[in-house]
């Protein structure tokens, strides 16, 4: 088989800084991933290519040695000189290493130049034998993943939206627009597949996993898919009632009715203002909880309005609530 040109494979130059590698790696992948282009035999052959390429071009030592013995070195899979000699056997005899390397005597590291194919094979005295084939039928492992713990707007995780975040991949700074779907919550994972750190054989890259931590709202909590938000009223609009502005989370502010005679506590609801379920895909509610604010001071007319309220009240509110004593 030919020597694959992983620089080619890359489209960068032999020149290439490992800055300019990495780029041209990411872009690639990113563009031929399965997941971008599903069902596409070529796109995957070519991702596939891309990874392989990066995996050598992507490590400095074994770019020179790619450099000097091409693909013989590691990237087709196996070790250079396939053919499986039997070292020092009748049938093979012995084989004189300066011939491939210009002479020049002294001692060669094998495992050095071939990543180790040669490793205990050569030592008991067979170079084709079980522990080099196991090798090279040995399956490449997919990149590590990355678990990183993510926090977003309560707005974004209640409708979705789009959210950047920072993180380390391949040892060098990086920044990625997250999609982020309608009703995630804490503790919700957002999984990006092949956006984690690349595999160092022919497999797919790692993923990107997103712990979400949502930021707490000014004004809004969230109950499961329902929101819920505190509204201050005045005592003389709970006694006769009063239309109030209330603020949602998606429509801007509504008007409410606030019924006479509506005691602190009180909950009214505003049906489908609340949050997507993620399981049924439906909308929960608003629910308002009136909370009575009185004043702190008060001037001398209004102490006496208030006193004058006072001696007309005939029930006391309190009237059997904590039974007999």
């Amino acid at each position: 088989m030919a020597d694959r040109d992983y620089y080619k494979s890359l489209g960068v130059s032999r020149e290439a800084s490992s800055d300019e590698i990495r780029k041209a790696y990411r872009k690639l992948a990113k563009q031929n991933h399965p997941d971008a282009k599903p069902g596409d035999r070529a796109a995957e052959k070519r991702f596939k290519d891309v990874q392989e390429a990066y995996a050598v071009l992507g490590d400095t030592e074994k770019r020179e040695q790619y450099d000097r013995y091409g693909t013989a070195f590691e990237g087709s899979g196996q070790a250079p000189f396939q053919q499986s000699y039997h070292w020092g056997s009748p049938q093979g005899g012995q084989v004189d290493f300066s011939q491939f390397f210009g002479g020049g005597g002294g001692e060669i590291d094998l495992s050095s130049i071939f990543g180790g194919a040669f490793g205990q094979g050569a030592q008991s005295g067979f170079g084709g034998g079980r522990a080099s084939q196991r090798n090279r039928q040995s399956t490449p492992k997919k990149g590590r993943d990355i678990q990183l713990e993510m926090e977003i707007p309560f707005q974004v995780a209640a409708l979705g939206g789009s959210h950047s975040v920072q993180f380390q991949r391949n040892g060098k700074p990086d920044r990625l627009n997250v999609k982020v779907p309608a009703g995630v919550y804490t503790g919700s994972i957002i999984r990006l597949a092949g956006q984690g750190e690349p595999s160092s054989g022919n497999s797919t890259a790692g993923d990107l996993r997103l712990r979400v931590r949502v930021a707490p709202h000014p004004w809004f909590r969230r109950e499961a898919s329902n929101l819920i938000v505190e509204v201050p009223i005045s005592p003389a609009e709970a006694v006769l009632g009063a239309k109030v502005e209330v603020p949602t989370l998606e429509d801007g502010n509504v008007t409410v009715t606030i019924p006479p005679g509506t005691s602190s506590g009180t909950k009214l609801r505003l049906k489908g203002k609340g949050v997507i379920d993620q399981k049924s895909k439906k909308k929960g509610d608003q629910y308002i909880i009136v909370k009575i604010a009185v004043p702190n001071q008060i001037d001398g007319s209004e102490k006496a309005l208030y006193e004058q309220l006072k001696e007309s009240e005939t029930e006391n509110p309190r009237h059997g609530l904590w039974g007999s004593s």
